[in-house]
């Protein structure tokens, strides 16, 4: 069974960190493309980066460049998010997906975690 399951949310205060896990099981994560996606209330799901399979291909958005860093391990078929100073408008519900090509277009990917939340408190 085809699965990817997030941990490492939680509730942080602004400028505080939090790291991300996104474990693939049912099928080698190494092949794919991994992308961090988010939604916060009321808004859509917005990519803010994705890392190819040798993860010589990295993308961050605007927002979270500079703060976010993404990273892989295929050998532990796991992808992270390290997320350092934090920020209230970074609170939302985060996922992990994969698919084949890189891009932060939800559309591309094809396998979703159900999220994790981070929440963000000033």
């Amino acid at each position: 069974q085809v699965q990817l399951v997030e941990s490492g949310g939680g509730s942080v205060q602004v400028g505080g960190s939090l790291r991300l896990s996104c474990t693939a099981s049912g099928f080698p994560m190494a092949s794919h493309v991994v992308g961090w996606f988010r939604q916060a209330p009321g808004k859509e799901r917005e990519g803010i980066s994705f890392i190819n399979s040798r993860a010589d291909d990295i993308y961050y958005t605007d927002d979270v460049k500079g703060r976010f860093t993404i990273s892989r391990d295929n050998n532990k078929n796991t992808a992270y998010l390290q997320m350092n100073s934090l920020k209230p408008e970074d609170t939302a519900v985060y996922y992990c997906a994969t698919g084949p090509v890189a891009t932060v277009i939800p559309n591309f990917y094809a396998n979703w975690g159900v999220g994790t939340q981070v929440t963000v408190s000033s």
